[in-house]
C-alpha cells in the first residue's frame, strides 16, 4: 500500500528534486516510471506531487543528454542514487526553468540532509557548477551522439530509420514533446457538443477533434482534446460516466472492428477497459472483455462500471490470449479486437520510460507473441467474421511484417484496406499511423489491420 503524500502546501526544492530522482532511479533499476512516482510523491507535501512528476518526466525524456554529460562530467561512474539526481538536477540546469544557483543549492542541501549522498554533495556542487562554466561546449560535445541528440537508445534509432528512412526524424521529434489530454465522450448518455459545452461552463479549453464521418454513430470518433490537462475526476460529469480519457488513435479500433446489434465480440488483452467500453457505448453487442493480469483486469469492470456499461451481457475474464482452452466456452464470435501486447514505441511521448525500459531483443521475443496470439484467436472467429489487429507500435516487425507473417499462417484470412478521414476531406489510409501533433489531429503512433474470414 503506497503511503499517503506528507501535509504541507509544498515542500522544499531540494526534496522534491530528491523525490524526483528517486523515480528515476527506480526507473533506471527496470521499474516503469508510473508506478515509481506513486512511492516518490508520497515523501513529499501532497501540492508538490505535480512538480515531482514534472521533473521525473522532463528527466527521462532528457535521458540521453544527461547520460552523456554524466560521463564527462564523472571521473567514475556515480552509484544509482547519486547518478539519478545528477540527471534531474542537469535537467533543470538545461531547461532553465529555476535560477541555477537555486537548482544547486537546493540540490547541494538535499544531499546532505540525506545519509546516502551527504558525502556526495561537493561532488555536485562543483561538477554542477562546471557544467553551468562550459554549458554551451559540453552540450554541443554530447549532441554529436544521436543518443544523447535524440534522447532515444541507439538500437530504438536504427529501427525508426530502418523502418521509416522518410520519416524517422519527425516521430522522433513528434515523440519527444509532451502528450496532451484527450477525451473520449460516452454516446450512451452524452453528444460531443453537449460535453463540449459543458467545458466551456467549466472555463476548460477545448477542441473538437476530426470526427470521420458523424452522420454514421459506428464510424464517429467522439474525441475532444484539452488544451491543458487536469485530473480526471475534475472532468464534468467523470464520475456520471460521461466522459473517458482515450487517445485519439486508440479510438479509431472500435469503429474499425464494425460490430452490429447482437454480436458477439471478444476484446483480447483488453485492459484496462478503454476498447471494451467504446464497444459497448457503440452498439448493444456481447462482449468478453479478457486480459492476462488480475489486478488489471479489476480496471475493465471499474471503467464499465463508471461508464454504466456493465451488464448481463458483459462478461470480464482474466485469462491467456494465446491458451483459449483456459477461459473459452466454446461459442464463436463475430468479432475480435486483438490489441496484441508490443513494444510501445507508438506511445513514447506519453511514456517517455519505454525506449530505456526495452532491449533490441525484446522486439523479436514480442513478434513471435504476437503471432501466437492471433493463431490462437483466429480458431474462435466465426466464419465471415472480422479481427482487427492492432498494436500501439511504429516497428514493423509489429505491424506491417506481423501482419505478413500472419496472412501465411491464418487459413482463409482475407485483408481489408483500411483508410479514415479525420476531417472530412482528407482520408489517411491505415496501417502504420505514425504519430502527429497537429492541432486539429493529435495522436499516438498505432497498427491497425482487420482481417475476414472467409471459410
Amino acid at each position: 500500500m503506497t503511503p499517503s503524500p506528507v501535509s504541507g502546501k509544498r515542500s522544499p526544492l531540494g526534496q522534491e528534486i530528491r523525490a524526483a530522482a528517486s523515480a528515476v532511479a527506480a526507473m533506471m533499476a527496470g521499474e516503469s516510471l508510473p508506478a515509481a512516482l506513486l512511492r516518490a510523491r508520497a515523501g513529499v507535501a501532497a501540492d508538490s506531487g505535480p512538480a515531482v512528476q514534472d521533473m521525473a518526466y522532463q528527466t527521462v525524456r532528457r535521458l540521453g543528454t544527461g547520460l552523456a554529460l554524466a560521463r564527462i562530467l564523472n571521473n567514475k561512474p556515480a552509484a544509482p542514487e547519486l547518478q539519478a539526481i545528477q540527471l534531474v538536477a542537469l535537467e533543470q540546469l538545461i531547461s532553465e526553468r529555476r535560477a541555477p544557483a537555486i537548482v544547486i543549492d537546493q540540490v547541494v542541501e538535499a544531499c546532505k540532509a540525506d545519509p546516502v549522498l551527504r558525502f556526495s554533495a561537493g561532488f555536485l556542487n562543483a561538477v554542477l557548477r562546471r557544467f553551468l562554466r562550459e554549458r554551451d561546449a559540453l552540450l554541443g560535445r554530447v549532441n554529436r551522439e544521436d543518443e544523447a541528440r535524440y534522447n532515444l537508445p541507439d538500437w530504438w534509432l536504427e529501427l525508426l530509420r530502418r523502418d521509416h528512412p522518410q520519416q524517422w526524424s519527425s516521430i522522433v521529434t513528434q515523440s519527444q514533446r509532451q502528450a496532451g489530454m484527450t477525451l473520449r465522450v460516452n454516446q450512451r448518455i452524452s453528444s460531443v457538443a453537449d460535453y463540449a459545452a459543458r467545458l466551456q461552463a467549466a472555463g476548460m479549453a477545448h477542441q473538437v477533434l476530426g470526427l470521420g464521418d458523424p452522420t454514421r454513430r459506428d464510424m464517429a470518433t467522439p474525441a475532444i482534446r484539452l488544451e491543458q490537462p487536469v485530473d480526471v475526476q475534475r472532468l464534468p460529469g467523470w464520475g456520471e460516466g460521461l466522459v473517458s480519457v482515450q487517445d485519439l488513435g486508440a479510438q479509431l479500433a472500435a469503429p474499425l472492428l464494425q460490430v452490429q446489434a447482437g454480436h458477439r465480440v471478444l476484446d483480447a488483452c483488453a485492459a484496462p477497459g478503454g476498447k471494451s467500453a467504446h464497444l459497448l457505448e457503440q452498439q448493444d453487442i456481447g462482449l468478453v472483455a479478457l486480459d492476462i493480469d488480475a489486478q488489471r483486469t479489476r480496471r475493465i469492470g471499474e471503467n464499465l462500471q463508471r461508464l454504466g456499461l456493465m451488464r448481463d451481457t458483459v462478461q470480464v475474464k482474466v485469462g491467456d490470449a494465446a491458451q483459449p482452452r483456459g477461459w473459452w466456452d466454446g461459442q464463436p464470435f463475430d468479432r475480435i479486437l486483438a490489441d496484441v501486447p508490443c513494444s510501445a514505441s507508438g506511445i513514447v511521448a506519453r511514456h517517455p520510460d519505454i525506449p530505456w525500459l526495452r532491449r533490441r531483443r525484446d522486439i523479436a521475443t514480442l513478434s513471435g507473441q504476437q503471432l501466437k496470439i492471433l493463431g490462437a484467436l483466429w480458431s474462435l472467429l466465426k466464419p465471415g467474421g472480422k479481427l482487427l489487429v492492432c498494436t500501439c507500435s511504429v516497428f514493423r516487425d509489429e505491424g506491417e511484417y506481423l501482419l505478413e507473417r500472419a496472412m501465411r499462417e491464418l487459413r482463409g484470412a482475407q485483408a481489408e484496406g483500411l483508410t479514415w478521414s479525420f476531417e472530412t476531406s482528407v482520408a489517411v489510409r491505415l496501417g502504420h499511423l505514425l504519430p502527429t501533433r497537429l492541432p486539429s489531429r493529435e495522436h499516438d503512433g498505432f497498427f491497425y489491420a482487420r482481417l475476414t474470414k472467409t471459410g
